[in-house]
């Protein structure tokens, strides 16, 4: 099966999410949350996470996660990963006892495709945190729909456009699990990783593009960790980004039917106080 149709697929079994003008909703992905040690590349910005996510909480968001949330293919123990985070996975809790979270799975946790998986983990209790998610369902793919003009963004972690991480999965599990981890350790970057791999990347951002393009519709992804904010005029393919940046997160955000790229970073004051700053990158209509 081609590339075009995998992600065709996604589009065509997505569940509908009506939004409208009203709408607010941030779409964060690629966290990859672990286990707290040294390949745990979360870790360094889990305060910026926290901080970003209490934020969208408390301003009455929708919670979109797009995908490799949780970085199972390093980790076989998701109930360690929970543990190291419980203060984030409460706040996911909440958002979920709220109505206002939604997961999509990605290559790194492609776990939770499976129902049975999802049950016995995602909606276990964990000490003071209690039933974690009852009754979600993790989505391949959602599609919002507008509820006045008619537009419809297809929302996917994007890995879709991706042979080996799509397709393969289990072995490229395999290789980062026994190979590549132990390398990383010691500064071995994963050839393959498309993050890492600019020609790799290039060729899932192509895919995704000439999807746009052929169905004219609007398309957010994660998967390559590169942000991506289209111009006017071209097609409009957009990505997060993710929360494993040097020093910064990247989320979009969708408020009064535009759309944003926004980054959260620490920044020093004038008094050398270091405090969270929230930047705009880009905004722009959603009708684009």
């Amino acid at each position: 099966m081609s590339a075009y149709k995998r992600i065709q697929n996604a589009f065509t079994s997505a569940e509908i999410i009506p939004f409208d003008k009203t709408s607010k909703i941030v779409m964060i992905s690629d966290c990859h949350r672990g286990t707290g040690f040294g390949a745990d590349d979360f870790s360094k910005n889990q305060n910026l996470y926290y901080i970003a996510l209490s934020h969208y909480l408390r301003e009455n968001y929708t919670y979109i996660e797009l995908g490799d949330g949780d970085e199972l293919w390093k980790n076989r123990h998701f109930p360690i990963i929970v543990q190291e985070y419980r203060h984030i996975f409460s706040l996911l809790s909440q958002f979920h006892h709220s109505g206002r979270l939604y997961m999509l799975y990605g290559n790194h946790d492609m776990d939770k495709k499976n129902p049975a998986w999802t049950s016995y983990h995602l909606e276990a209790s964990f000490d003071e945190i209690g039933p974690l998610f009852p009754g979600i369902k993790i989505h391949e793919g959602l599609v919002l729909h507008h509820q006045s003009t008619g537009q419809k963004i297809l929302l996917i972690h994007g890995h879709q456009a991706d042979f080996f991480n799509f397709k393969l999965w289990r072995l490229a599990r395999f290789l980062v699990r026994y190979v590549w981890r132990p390398l990383e350790l010691v500064g071995v970057q994963n050839p393959f990783d498309a993050p890492r791999n600019p020609n790799r990347r290039q060729l899932v951002e192509r895919f995704l593009i000439n999807w746009c393009k052929d169905e004219n519709t609007m398309l957010v992804a994660g998967h390559t960790h590169r942000t991506v904010f289209p111009k006017k005029g071209e097609p409009p393919y957009y990505n997060d980004g993710s929360c494993v940046h040097q020093r910064h997160i990247t989320c979009m955000e969708i408020e009064n039917d535009y759309i944003s790229l926004v980054k959260w970073s620490i920044q020093p004051r004038q008094d050398n106080v270091l405090y969270v700053k929230r930047d705009v990158l880009e905004h722009g209509p959603i009708t684009h």
